[in-house]
């Protein structure tokens, strides 16, 4: 008969005293026991060596395990994941290694240890970006956007965030009570004073630095042109362009407002730059080489903030022409609309290979590109 969980250590000892009384064969116990060879054995081999409680069932866990985690190193992650409680398996692992942990655990043991301890969250998986760009070194591009805005227990805080495209450095988090020119420009003025200037800045079609007229420009565009930077908006309802700096704000929102309303703009910053040090010189970033934190990539731009914004310097082959305050300019009996915030400063007009098509140029920014053809002298 097959032995029944209720009494099997009763049946085990039962099959051993009867073979140890020599009574019985070992073949007919295991034919009347309904136990293998090998398993019969077993008992009668750890009855000798314990006596009866060695037959009762015994943990299938090994005794030791090469292979886990010393608590002191389990101990040393939980603690890591506890100042920085978004991070996953993957950061919290390139994070220990620059803290020289040795040995390093693996970013898979790492979230089984987060997961024994009850500390994974359900994070939603974002759909995969295939068409990714990145330039080639810090300061070709920056992207810049605000974060929407939040309620404070006194107004509204508007997270203004500007980043370095190659190397994601968080150049600027400030909390800004508005949207507007006069909020934003003073911000940028201080960041350019810090980190140089950059070639091109990449933003939405939002105020104030974008526009909903086609082709038209802001102050804050025609600002950035004399200082010798490219402005460029992102295509009208196309948040991909800018993914990179709404990748950044999902962070912003999960280690900073996750959970938390600010007093007011004082309290707002001083989290902002406390999250902006650890985003920097921290946290890894799958996306700089080596999951390194941004500040070990990125470099000053040798581009320094002019004290005074320089005359425009067009070559010898244009035409200068200063703007009429309706925001026009008149060339070869023609006239051409520039924008009414260019009105008083000076354009250069320049030829090019196509009979008729000039090229419209404000500092180093081509504005546009007019066919004479189309237009009726006046």
């Amino acid at each position: 008969m097959p032995w029944k969980d209720v009494t099997i250590v009763s049946q085990r000892y039962e099959f051993v005293r009867l073979y140890l009384d020599g009574t019985s064969s070992m073949t007919t116990l295991c034919r009347r026991f309904g136990v293998a060879r090998k398993t019969a054995y077993k008992w009668v081999a750890r009855y000798r060596a314990g006596g009866a409680e060695a037959l009762m069932d015994q943990s299938r866990r090994p005794s030791t395990s090469p292979h886990q985690t010393p608590p002191d190193l389990a101990a040393q992650v939980l603690a890591l994941a506890e100042e920085h409680p978004t991070w996953g398996g993957k950061k919290l692992h390139f994070a220990l290694r620059d803290d020289g942990m040795d040995p390093l655990p693996a970013p898979s043991t790492i979230t089984k240890i987060l997961r024994r301890a009850g500390r994974l969250r359900d994070v939603p998986v974002a759909p995969r970006q295939y068409c990714r760009f990145e330039r080639a070194v810090p300061n070709e591009l920056w992207q810049m956007d605000f974060k929407g805005w939040h309620a404070m227990r006194a107004g509204k805080v508007h997270p203004l965030s500007v980043l370095d495209d190659h190397s994601r450095y968080l150049l600027v988090l400030h909390a800004t009570e508005d949207q507007d020119r006069a909020a934003i420009q003073p911000v940028l003025t201080a960041c350019f004073r810090t980190y140089g200037l950059p070639w091109e800045l990449l933003a939405d079609n939002g105020p104030p630095w974008g526009t909903s007229e086609p082709h038209a420009r802001t102050g804050l565009d025609i600002w950035l042109m004399q200082l010798g930077i490219t402005p460029i908006h992102g295509r009208p309802l196309h948040p991909q362009t800018q993914g990179k700096i709404e990748r950044f704000h999902r962070t912003l929102k999960a280690d900073v407002f996750a959970g938390r309303t600010f007093v007011d703009l004082a309290e707002a910053q001083h989290a902002f730059d406390a999250f902006r040090q650890v985003y920097n010189d921290r946290r890894p970033h799958e996306s700089v080489p080596d999951h390194q934190p941004p500040g070990r990539v990125y470099d000053l731009s040798p581009r320094a903030f002019p004290d005074t914004i320089p005359e425009p310097d067009y070559a010898d082959d244009a035409q200068v022409r200063r703007v009429a305050h309706q925001g026009t300019i008149s060339y070869q009996r023609r006239r051409i609309r520039i924008g009414a915030g260019f009105a008083g400063m000076r354009v250069g007009v320049y030829p090019t290979d196509v009979d008729g098509l000039i090229r419209i140029q404000f500092y180093a920014t081509t504005l546009k590109e007019v066919n004479l053809h189309d237009l009726a002298p006046t």
